[in-house]
Protein backbone atom coordinates (compact mmCIF):
# COMPACT_ATOMS: atom_id res chain seq x y z
CA UNK A 1 0.00 0.00 0.00
CA UNK A 2 1.81 3.31 -0.97
CA UNK A 3 1.65 6.48 1.08
CA UNK A 4 -0.95 8.67 -0.06
CA UNK A 5 -3.33 5.61 0.55
CA UNK A 6 -2.11 5.19 4.20
CA UNK A 7 -3.03 8.61 5.02
CA UNK A 8 -6.36 7.94 2.83
CA UNK A 9 -6.87 4.77 5.37
CA UNK A 10 -5.56 7.25 8.42
CA UNK A 11 -8.43 9.84 7.80
CA UNK A 12 -11.48 6.25 8.02
CA UNK A 13 -9.40 5.46 11.07
CA UNK A 14 -9.83 9.12 12.46
CA UNK A 15 -13.26 8.72 12.24
CA UNK A 16 -14.51 7.06 15.71
CA UNK A 17 -12.35 8.65 17.70
CA UNK A 18 -13.15 11.92 16.52
CA UNK A 19 -16.96 10.90 17.08
CA UNK A 20 -16.05 9.58 20.91
CA UNK A 21 -14.46 13.21 21.55
CA UNK A 22 -17.50 14.63 19.59
CA UNK A 23 -20.41 13.06 21.70
CA UNK A 24 -18.66 13.68 24.94
CA UNK A 25 -19.82 17.40 24.75
CA UNK A 26 -17.23 18.92 27.37
CA UNK A 27 -15.92 22.29 26.06
CA UNK A 28 -12.35 20.26 26.62
CA UNK A 29 -13.78 16.98 24.01
CA UNK A 30 -15.16 18.74 21.50
CA UNK A 31 -12.07 21.18 20.82
CA UNK A 32 -10.03 17.53 20.65
CA UNK A 33 -12.72 16.60 18.00
CA UNK A 34 -12.47 19.93 16.06
CA UNK A 35 -8.54 19.28 15.52
CA UNK A 36 -8.91 15.76 15.19
CA UNK A 37 -11.59 16.79 12.54
CA UNK A 38 -9.92 19.59 10.74
CA UNK A 39 -6.65 17.15 10.87
CA UNK A 40 -8.88 14.62 8.97
CA UNK A 41 -10.11 17.13 6.40
CA UNK A 42 -6.65 18.14 5.68
CA UNK A 43 -5.29 14.68 4.81
CA UNK A 44 -7.86 14.72 1.72
CA UNK A 45 -5.49 17.52 0.11
CA UNK A 46 -2.51 15.95 1.38
CA UNK A 47 -3.46 12.71 -0.12
CA UNK A 48 -3.99 13.55 -3.32
CA UNK A 49 -1.12 16.11 -3.75
CA UNK A 50 1.33 13.37 -2.68
CA UNK A 51 -0.51 10.82 -4.94
CA UNK A 52 -0.38 13.10 -8.23
CA UNK A 53 2.86 14.27 -7.84
CA UNK A 54 4.65 10.81 -7.37
CA UNK A 55 3.05 9.24 -9.79
CA UNK A 56 1.15 7.31 -7.62
CA UNK A 57 -2.39 7.53 -8.29
CA UNK A 58 -4.13 4.21 -7.89
CA UNK A 59 -7.54 2.54 -8.53
CA UNK A 60 -8.11 1.66 -4.94
CA UNK A 61 -7.17 5.36 -3.97
CA UNK A 62 -9.43 6.30 -6.66
CA UNK A 63 -12.12 4.71 -4.50
CA UNK A 64 -11.58 4.77 -0.90
CA UNK A 65 -10.50 8.70 -1.22
CA UNK A 66 -14.61 10.09 -1.91
CA UNK A 67 -15.44 6.96 0.43
CA UNK A 68 -13.42 8.18 3.57
CA UNK A 69 -14.41 12.00 2.84
CA UNK A 70 -18.17 11.07 2.83
CA UNK A 71 -17.75 8.22 5.48
CA UNK A 72 -16.07 11.76 7.46
CA UNK A 73 -18.60 13.90 7.02
CA UNK A 74 -21.60 12.05 6.91
CA UNK A 75 -20.91 10.79 10.95
CA UNK A 76 -20.35 14.19 12.07
CA UNK A 77 -23.70 15.29 10.40
CA UNK A 78 -26.07 12.23 11.46
CA UNK A 79 -24.31 12.20 15.17
CA UNK A 80 -25.17 16.45 15.05
CA UNK A 81 -28.97 15.56 14.36
CA UNK A 82 -28.42 13.51 17.89
CA UNK A 83 -27.34 15.75 19.59
CA UNK A 84 -29.83 18.57 18.61
CA UNK A 85 -27.65 20.60 16.26
CA UNK A 86 -29.15 19.50 13.03
CA UNK A 87 -33.08 19.07 11.55
CA UNK A 88 -32.56 15.54 10.45
CA UNK A 89 -34.04 16.30 7.04
CA UNK A 90 -31.11 18.73 6.21
CA UNK A 91 -28.69 15.74 6.64
CA UNK A 92 -30.83 13.64 4.52
CA UNK A 93 -30.76 16.04 2.35
CA UNK A 94 -26.89 16.12 2.11
CA UNK A 95 -26.05 12.32 2.32
CA UNK A 96 -28.97 11.88 -0.93
CA UNK A 97 -26.49 14.00 -2.77
CA UNK A 98 -23.75 12.06 -1.98
CA UNK A 99 -25.63 8.90 -3.04
CA UNK A 100 -26.91 10.36 -6.05
CA UNK A 101 -23.66 11.96 -7.05
CA UNK A 102 -21.67 8.32 -6.25
CA UNK A 103 -24.30 6.61 -8.25
CA UNK A 104 -23.81 8.40 -11.22
CA UNK A 105 -20.11 8.33 -11.17
CA UNK A 106 -20.64 4.36 -10.69
CA UNK A 107 -22.90 4.69 -14.04
CA UNK A 108 -20.48 6.41 -15.84
CA UNK A 109 -17.28 3.96 -14.80
CA UNK A 110 -19.84 1.04 -16.06
CA UNK A 111 -19.50 2.94 -19.51
CA UNK A 112 -15.97 3.77 -19.44
CA UNK A 113 -16.12 6.84 -18.16
CA UNK A 114 -14.77 8.92 -14.88
CA UNK A 115 -16.49 12.53 -14.11
CA UNK A 116 -14.00 14.21 -12.58
CA UNK A 117 -14.43 16.53 -9.46
CA UNK A 118 -15.99 19.84 -10.31
CA UNK A 119 -15.72 23.21 -8.82
CA UNK A 120 -19.15 23.43 -7.50
CA UNK A 121 -18.28 19.81 -6.09
CA UNK A 122 -14.88 20.90 -4.35
CA UNK A 123 -16.71 24.17 -3.19
CA UNK A 124 -19.26 22.18 -1.26
CA UNK A 125 -16.55 19.99 0.64
CA UNK A 126 -15.11 23.06 1.76
CA UNK A 127 -18.52 24.83 2.83
CA UNK A 128 -19.23 21.02 4.40
CA UNK A 129 -15.91 21.18 6.63
CA UNK A 130 -16.39 24.91 7.68
CA UNK A 131 -20.11 23.79 8.52
CA UNK A 132 -18.68 20.77 11.13
CA UNK A 133 -16.02 23.13 12.28
CA UNK A 134 -18.19 26.21 13.06
CA UNK A 135 -21.33 24.02 14.61
CA UNK A 136 -18.76 22.40 17.05
CA UNK A 137 -17.02 25.56 17.79
CA UNK A 138 -20.52 27.28 18.47
CA UNK A 139 -21.82 24.18 20.27
CA UNK A 140 -19.47 25.13 23.23
CA UNK A 141 -19.57 28.57 23.28
CA UNK A 142 -22.47 29.95 23.77
CA UNK A 143 -22.81 33.83 23.06
CA UNK A 144 -25.87 36.64 22.36
CA UNK A 145 -25.19 40.28 21.08
CA UNK A 146 -28.29 41.24 19.98
CA UNK A 147 -30.08 38.58 19.95
CA UNK A 148 -27.58 37.01 17.57
CA UNK A 149 -26.66 33.77 19.60
CA UNK A 150 -24.69 30.84 18.13
CA UNK A 151 -28.24 28.64 17.42
CA UNK A 152 -28.52 31.80 14.75
CA UNK A 153 -25.19 30.92 13.90
CA UNK A 154 -25.54 27.46 13.43
CA UNK A 155 -28.92 27.62 11.53
CA UNK A 156 -26.99 30.26 8.98
CA UNK A 157 -24.20 28.00 8.48
CA UNK A 158 -26.27 24.74 8.12
CA UNK A 159 -29.00 26.18 5.62
CA UNK A 160 -26.09 27.74 3.16
CA UNK A 161 -24.65 24.15 3.90
CA UNK A 162 -27.65 22.18 2.23
CA UNK A 163 -28.08 24.81 -0.64
CA UNK A 164 -24.55 24.41 -1.53
CA UNK A 165 -24.93 20.74 -1.97
CA UNK A 166 -28.11 20.85 -3.64
CA UNK A 167 -26.72 23.10 -6.16
CA UNK A 168 -23.54 21.22 -6.58
CA UNK A 169 -25.87 18.16 -7.26
CA UNK A 170 -27.67 19.91 -9.35
CA UNK A 171 -24.72 21.20 -11.48
CA UNK A 172 -23.69 17.56 -11.69
CA UNK A 173 -26.33 16.16 -12.59
CA UNK A 174 -26.85 19.17 -15.71
CA UNK A 175 -23.35 18.57 -16.35
CA UNK A 176 -23.51 14.74 -17.01
CA UNK A 177 -27.04 13.93 -17.92
CA UNK A 178 -25.91 11.89 -21.31
CA UNK A 179 -25.00 9.55 -18.47
CA UNK A 180 -28.83 8.49 -17.35
CA UNK A 181 -30.26 9.84 -20.40
CA UNK A 182 -32.98 7.00 -20.55
CA UNK A 183 -33.72 7.60 -24.41
CA UNK A 184 -29.38 6.40 -24.73
CA UNK A 185 -30.31 3.35 -22.90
Amino acid sequence: MNTPNKITISRILLIPIFLVFLMQQSTLSSYIALVIFIIASATDGVDGFIARKNNLVTNFGKFIDPLADKLLVASALITFVGLGYMPAWTVIVIISREFIITSLRLVAVSQGKVIAAGMSGKIKTVVQIVTISVIIICSVSPFNINGFTEQTVIQIVVYVCVIVTVYSGIDYLVRNWSFIDMRNA
